[in-house]
């Protein structure tokens, strides 16, 4: 089971999510979100546990209690919504993408 932990602290890594965790039971991953311009957390991250009783267990005890100085929300990750995408190229005639753009005319200087 994937689980989202959201409100983490800046300062949170992996090694420190995943000993939080471990304390439940069997921990396979664990993701700290972070920027790729400054590699610093977004304050979010994922932990995954393949035991559903024991991420279940997981989430009950760690969800608005205290990690790193912060209160953190824990609860079964969710998958991303996705939109839906239409058109082609943005659609519409504008730009230099076809279209009448009139005569052309030649210049001589």
């Amino acid at each position: 089971m994937e689980i989202y932990v959201g409100n983490l602290a800046y300062a949170t890594t992996d090694e420190g999510l995943k000993a939080a965790f471990a304390a439940y039971g069997e921990v396979t991953a664990v993701r700290v979100v972070t920027d790729r311009m400054t590699g610093r957390s977004k304050g979010f991250g994922f932990v995954t546990m393949p035991d559903a009783t024991q991420a279940q267990a997981a989430i009950d005890a760690l969800n608005g209690h205290e990690l790193d100085g912060r209160t953190v929300r824990v609860n079964e990750s969710q998958p991303k919504p996705r939109e839906e995408r239409r058109g082609g190229f943005g659609g519409g005639r504008g730009g230099f993408r076809g279209g009448d753009r009139g005569p052309r005319r030649e210049t001589r200087w």
